[in-house]
């Protein structure tokens, strides 16, 4: 059980320390090419969600920040001895937590990470852990039912 809290502060360390990298080391709204074509470095400050989403509304972020947490608390220990879903949830709670820290502390979400090649929004690292949270759940899901 303490290796999954482990990887979390792992994780959520990981995040801000990004985070606080790409805020002292980079001017707001400028990209640093990373890849040529692929990969970008680039100071956001996003107040809202994906595609700025309900930009300006943290008390909303607040507020399904902490009831999710609340929620991944509780199936984190209902399905204990199931190793992917709280594997899962590992990356679900780091990610959670990182963009929670910056909504809290900064009133906004510090992203960082653009996609070159495809149009899609700038990310961060926290995003990143939910996102692959998500896929691990999903698949822990399946393989139960198979």
């Amino acid at each position: 059980m303490w290796g999954y809290f482990i990887v979390i502060i792992l994780l959520v360390m990981c995040d801000q320390g990004i985070k606080l990298y790409v805020v002292q080391n980079i001017n707001e709204a400028t990209t640093n090419v990373i890849i040529p074509n692929v990969l970008g470095l680039t100071n956001i400050k996003n107040d809202g969600a994906a595609w700025s989403v309900l930009s300006g509304k943290m008390w909303i972020f607040y507020i399904i920040s902490v009831v999710a947490l609340m929620l991944m608390i509780y199936y984190f220990y209902k399905y204990r001895n199931d190793i992917y879903f709280k594997l899962g949830l590992t990356f679900l709670i780091s990610g959670t937590i990182g963009n929670f820290i910056d909504r809290i502390r900064l009133g906004y979400v510090v992203d960082m990470f653009e996609t070159l090649f495809l149009n899609f929004p700038i990310f961060n690292f926290a995003d990143t852990c939910l996102t692959i949270g998500v896929i691990i759940v999903i698949v822990a899901l399946f393989k139960e039912e198979g």
